[in-house]
């Protein structure tokens, strides 16, 4: 069963439900609430989570009276032989007729409230009871010479009880024969208004509380016997009920009041909708309603966190497993939520707007009870909704006014002018994280209600999935009973989620305190070994991921190894860091035969064996030798080595020892040498590139294995004449990954350290003319082989983003992987922090360097012609010998 939560709450009274008869002192069946039981008052309606659609229902299916809100149409006049006067005093009379008939239904409404009010008051005082009938006799042994509880203990655990029970007991005697003796003329006003005066008494039980628990718990643990007592406490069932009471904890009864008082509000709100402005009862009813809303008020602060520790965790024995923030798929529109999963039910949430200082609130969207709960599996055959995915140029734009403002933070701080430019700040900062983490997952994650209803989520990596399915299938096991809550208790449990709340801030990884790791920056490099501890042979194989700016990414990924329980890959890989804190391994077993196995959510059909994560640690990582670990995933063992190297460490220029190689040697060198316009390294990378790799899903993104770029770069290194042959027989990210090695390590970056600065300021033009004006002459005055060479690889990169579809790497993708690259600053302008070993933040300027970066080869990327600088120069660039 789902429930769906509308954007308004409407109040709705509680504890409605049937009535079993009762006789009565005349001998007439009277119900628990003290009504007819032959049906002369009707049917109790029961009210749902949505008051709406609730009443709506009623009318539809029961036929029960409501008040319609909406405006009456006009009456159908069908008499044909009056004139327009007697039509219009007939109109006239109808319309009366129409009142009368809308008033009648309200007042009838008005009935069913308070014969809910009486059945809820009933149960209150069976409660009330429950918790008197163990005073006296403890009383009577507190005096005796071996006392359960001394007198000061009793007084403390149940104070205020006997007097609530006392005003409750007096209000429902006055209310009994008002509704028995039912006319719509009856007054109850006074008595609602007497009740609400006396909410002192509940002041006095508030504050006495906290007090009251501990003191209970201390003597629960003191006294055997006081214990036992306080676990089987017996209150009145319903007379339907097999069992005539109900056994409740002390901890339970305790919380009773303090649950009532929070309805009351809710109980006068429901009985003065249905009572109209002209009955005596409104005047009474409002003053009642405004006594018992101050009241509210002046104790909700107190009352919101015992609410949620009594109803949550042990009243109702329900319990918070796991909350996130995620990112759920509404009619093609991305909203974000706050998502609950208790040992019962999976709630989602919506983080009210806060204002004037009031304290953080959640809205309910809609819960699934988990015995309803399952995973959508789409068939071949149906149509995945499609995934509106945000241009990569927009998460690349919020990532740079991320970083400007972490920048402005630090500054202010530094500056110390104040906290309200700061506080300013931070507040910008989070809205624009909260844009970030919105727009940035793709992976859709479907859960299905028995009902029908389905609902998406999207989610930035198979991990997160992966693990929100294994906890809630492993609660699965311990459920056996679909369930319905009122609006009261989910509401009580929406409130309650801002205590039990683990995840209190936007999931970004620059969203951290001063003195919280801010993640590395740089380049690890990891081996992945072998695994153990599979159960039978297989086709396995593993992917890395490590988080970026709040999400995690795919980074690299093994060869299957086939048919086999102990796999040994021995592959390496170099992923570079961005603010990283986690490194995650995800093994898989590769599924040839695809069409028999159903998929979920339109995933990929390889199945997850399991999964596992190392932290990133700068301290231990920063002496950059191999780190031997083994991360242990559902019975599965994985051997990795990881080492980190710093960006400042990892981008240092290291010319060749060998003049004759190609790696670390100036490129006008090698192509003189070459009697080339283009390196003979990245026209051979390229051609096996665009033979084979052009529809590799992550080129040049996904690490190819180390091992395999060392070989390569050896080969072209002596100028191997197998080189060819090698790459022939080598996975085509290998390849990529040699080109882009033999980029970074050129002496001097591609677009030069004379021009970089220029680069850097001619990008940041915001007149168009003026832009392109600027950058095509800095582009054309590079020298003739750098700029042949990055022509050649524009040329190349254009090709890979035109079957983006297939290969998932946009343009913007490849700026991002090539930028920092092709362009670096020179060591003396560089702002890069003096102590290698100190991890570079993105609150420092160097983060904004590298977004410029990408943006100045994207901006060439997105031109659609770039012109010669000379016929000589074009006849070359469109040449086959280069």
């Amino acid at each position: 069963m789902t429930a769906e939560v509308e954007e308004t709450w409407i109040s709705c009274s509680a504890n409605r439900f049937w009535a079993p008869a009762v006789p009565g002192t005349d001998g007439t069946q009277y119900g628990q609430a003290g009504l007819p039981a032959d049906g002369s008052f009707g049917t109790p309606p029961g009210y749902g989570c949505a008051a709406d659609r609730a009443e709506e229902q009623r009318r539809h299916q029961d036929g029960l009276p409501y008040i319609d809100d909406s405006p009456s149409s006009s009456p159908h006049l069908s008499s044909k032989g009056r004139g327009s006067r007697d039509a219009l005093v007939s109109g006239a009379l109808e319309s009366t007729k129409a009142s009368e008939l809308d008033l009648e239904k309200g007042l009838e409404m008005r009935k069913w409230v308070l014969s809910g009010i009486l059945a809820s008051e009933e149960t209150y005082l069976s409660h009330l009871e429950a918790l008197l009938l163990p005073m006296k006799p403890l009383k009577a042994a507190a005096t005796t010479s071996q006392p359960v509880l001394t007198s000061q203990q009793i007084e403390t655990i149940f104070f205020k009880v006997p007097e609530l029970y006392e005003i409750h007991k007096e209000f429902y005697d006055g209310l009994f024969p008002r509704v028995q003796q039912w006319s719509h003329q009856q007054r109850v006003g006074d008595l609602f208004q007497k009740l609400a005066s006396q909410l002192g008494v509940y002041r006095a039980f508030v504050d006495n509380y906290g007090v009251a628990m501990e003191m209970a718990e201390k003597c629960c643990q003191a006294n055997a016997q006081f214990a036992e007592i306080s676990e089987n406490l017996r209150a009145r069932s319903n007379k339907d009920a097999k069992d005539p009471t109900t056994k409740n904890s002390l901890e339970t009864l305790l919380y009773k009041p303090v649950d009532r008082v929070t309805r009351s509000t809710l109980v006068l709100h429901d009985l003065l909708k249905h009572t109209p402005a002209s009955h005596p009862d409104h005047p009474l009813l409002q003053d009642a309603l405004r006594i018992s809303q101050n009241f509210l008020s002046s104790i909700n602060e107190e009352i919101t966190p015992r609410r949620q520790s009594m109803t949550v965790k042990k009243g109702e024995h329900r319990q918070l497993l796991k909350d996130s923030f995620m990112v759920e798929l509404v009619e093609g529109a991305r909203k974000l939520r706050h998502v609950f999963l208790f040992t019962d039910l999976l709630l989602c949430t919506k983080l009210k707007k806060q204002s004037g200082g009031k304290t953080q609130q959640y809205d309910c969207k809609w819960y699934i009870p988990l015995t309803d709960l399952s995973f959508q599996m789409v068939d071949e055959s149906e149509a995945v909704p499609n995934i509106p995915l945000v241009p990569d140029e927009e998460l690349d734009a919020l990532k740079i006014k991320i970083s400007q403002i972490k920048s402005d933070i630090q500054r202010e701080k530094r500056a110390n002018k104040g906290s309200k430019a700061t506080e300013r700040l931070k507040k910008k900062l989070s809205e624009q994280e909260s844009l970030l983490l919105l727009m940035s997952p793709s992976m859709a994650f479907r859960v299905h209600s028995r009902n029908g209803k389905s609902y998406t989520f999207l989610i930035s990596s198979d991990y997160e999935r992966a693990e929100w399915r294994e906890n809630i299938r492993e609660q699965q096991k311990k459920c056996f009973k679909s369930f319905s809550l009122t609006s009261v208790e989910l509401q009580m449990l929406t409130n309650s989620c801002v205590k039990l709340q683990t995840v209190h801030s936007i999931p970004l990884t620059i969203n951290k305190e001063d003195d919280e790791s801010p993640g590395l920056y740089g380049f690890l490099n990891v081996i992945v070994h072998s695994a153990t501890g599979f159960k039978q042979s297989s086709n396995l194989y593993c992917t890395l991921e490590v988080d970026s700016f709040g999400y995690f990414v795919n980074k690299a990924k093994t060869r299957v190894y086939r048919d086999t329980a102990e796999p040994n890959w021995n592959e390496e890989f170099e992923i570079e860091l961005e603010g990283s804190q986690t490194l995650r391994i995800l093994c898989y077993e590769k599924c040839y035969n695809k069409t028999k196995i159903p998929k979920e959510d339109g995933e990929s059909t390889d199945r997850l064996m399991g999964k596992g994560q190392v932290q990133l640690d700068p301290q231990a990582l920063q002496d950059r030798d191999w780190q031997r670990t083994v991360i242990a995933m559902n019975g599965i063992e994985v051997k990795l080595s990881i080492k980190f190297n710093s960006r400042e460490f990892s981008l240092k220029r290291m010319p060749s020892r060998k003049q004759t190689g190609v790696f670390g040697v100036k490129i006008a060198v090698v192509t003189k040498r070459e009697r080339s316009k283009v390196p003979y390294i990245v026209r051979q990378c390229v051609e096996e590139i665009e033979r084979r790799g052009m529809e590799e899903v992550g080129i040049y993104r996904v690490s190819g294995v180390a091992t395999d770029i060392q070989a390569l770069k050896a080969a072209f290194d002596v100028n191997n004449k197998d080189v060819s042959v090698m790459m022939s027989e080598m996975d085509v990210n290998a390849i990529a990954g040699t080109l882009k090695l033999y980029f970074r390590e050129l002496p001097e970056p591609l677009f030069t350290d004379e021009f970089y600065p220029n680069f850097a300021e001619g990008i940041a033009l915001s007149d168009p003319v003026a832009k392109e004006s600027c950058m095509l002459n800095l582009l054309l005055s590079l020298p003739e082989a750098n700029l042949l060479t990055f022509l050649f690889l524009l040329d190349h990169l254009k090709r890979v983003a035109e079957k983006e579809a297939v290969n998932k790497m946009s343009l913007h993708n490849l700026a991002t992987v090539f930028g920092p690259t092709l362009l670096r600053p020179s060591e003396k302008e560089s702002k890069l922090p003096a102590n290698p070993s100190q991890p570079i933040t993105m609150t420092d300027s160097w983060s904004l360097e590298v977004m410029s970066q990408v943006q100045v080869l994207l901006y060439f990327l997105q031109l659609e012609a770039i012109p010669a600088p000379d016929s000589k120069r074009q006849s070359i660039l469109f040449s086959t010998e280069v």
